[in-house]
């Protein structure tokens, strides 16, 4: 039992532990929380936050972080609405803009945390005030969209398991697949582990750690207006307050999903772990009916105590094996 306290795993298989002891008890105390289309409901509302989760957990997982993801989304949501309703772009066209401009975006942010030695919290913090203020540079109002794919990529059910899930589900599960073939077999997953565990280690090694750093906050950025464009979906509209702490709620699914944020240590997979587990606060106290939704955040706050203890218990106990 000490040992498996000791393992890198240990938080992984604790947040699998958790969401099953949830839901169990969810199940026992409302009969419906068990449903195959409620929980098909964890992934059609959560399907923008895996999404963010997964591109937030390579920069984790590298010894960084990225407070500017859910502007991101709001930017990307409103340069989508504008270029739909009012510049009259085509939805395929607006679609890979979006997410060329987000990438861009991460990719700058990377660079200057790079090349300039800047901490990416004061870097990404100034992306964050800066992708939100130009959402209101373009409207100061909402901007509805009406595109007929837009609406279409909205309404669609597809039907599984005697329920149904939203594309933007889809398009989620493929995004964490691919991140997870990127993370464990590519020499860009290798080397974001080996700067997340020791950057100087990683120079040493010959790792090209300058362009790996600009290619995770590329990724980063990607994955968040990937994240906007589903959120378009969701939504059909374009808002500067749009996704509002949607970045401390996409680290907080990775931290709980097992990633250490030390950096170094995680696995992609817990991306959706953590989401799941956010997502079943939520519906758990939306079917209790009587407690307000700011218990989700009281609630989630108490796990990121336990979990982040819990890891420095971890890291603690393992320096004193090497130590002995």
């Amino acid at each position: 039992m000490k040992g498996l306290l000791h393992t890198p795993y240990f938080t992984s298989l604790v947040t699998v532990l958790l969401l099953v002891v949830m839901l169990g008890l969810g199940g026992a105390a409302y009969p419906g929380l068990l449903s195959t289309q409620v929980i098909f409901n964890l992934l059609i509302d959560n399907a923008f936050l895996l999404v963010i989760a997964v591109g937030m957990t390579f920069v984790i997982v590298s010894g960084g972080i990225d407070l500017s993801v859910g502007s991101v989304l709001a930017l990307s949501t409103m340069i989508a609405a504008w270029l739909l309703h009012v510049a009259h772009w085509p939805p395929l066209l607006v679609i890979a803009t979006v997410l060329a401009l987000g990438t861009i975006f991460g990719a700058g942010m990377g660079a200057l945390i790079h090349y300039f030695k800047l901490q990416p919290f004061i870097v990404t913090l100034a992306g964050m005030f800066l992708a939100r203020g130009l959402c209101y540079l373009i409207s100061i109002n909402s901007i509805t969209i009406d595109n007929p794919l837009f609406v279409a990529m909205s309404q669609t059910q597809l039907g599984l398991l005697g329920g149904f899930v939203s594309p933007g589900v889809v398009i989620a599960v493929i995004t964490l697949l691919l991140a997870i073939w990127l993370a464990h077999a590519t020499p860009f997953g290798r080397a974001v582990y080996a700067i997340g565990g020791n950057e100087q280690s990683a120079l040493m090694m010959g790792l090209p750690v300058g362009r790996t750093k600009v290619l995770i906050y590329a990724f980063s950025g990607f994955c968040a207006s990937l994240g906007g464009v589903l959120f378009s979906f969701y939504m059909l509209s374009g808002y500067g307050l749009h996704a509002q702490g949607t970045e401390l709620d996409a680290i907080a699914a990775v931290v709980i999903g097992g990633t250490l944020l030390s950096g170094g240590y995680g696995y992609v997979a817990g991306a959706l772990s953590g989401v799941l587990v956010l997502g079943t606060i939520q519906t758990l106290i939306a079917f209790d009916g009587t407690l307000s939704s700011w218990w989700t955040k009281i609630v989630i706050g108490g796990l990121l105590f336990v979990f982040c203890v819990v890891q420095r218990l971890m890291a603690m106990g393992q320096k004193n094996t090497k130590g002995s």
